[in-house]
């Protein structure tokens, strides 16, 4: 679940970057980027979870 989460805000992210850009408007680029940065340190921290379960087995 975390992971969709995780790819859904990277998706978010790219979309608002790509619109920003087509806007010209680079605020908008650049949330966009972080909303990406963000949903890979999620996803990250995520499989790091997951391993770290299997490992406990």
């Amino acid at each position: 679940m975390a992971k969709a989460k995780a790819k859904a805000k990277q998706a978010k992210g790219k979309m608002k970057e790509t619109a920003g850009r087509m806007m010209d408007d680079k605020s908008m680029q650049a949330e966009g980027r972080g909303e990406q940065m963000a949903g890979k340190a999620q996803e990250a921290a995520s499989n790091a979870a997951e391993r770290i379960k299997k490992s406990g087995r």
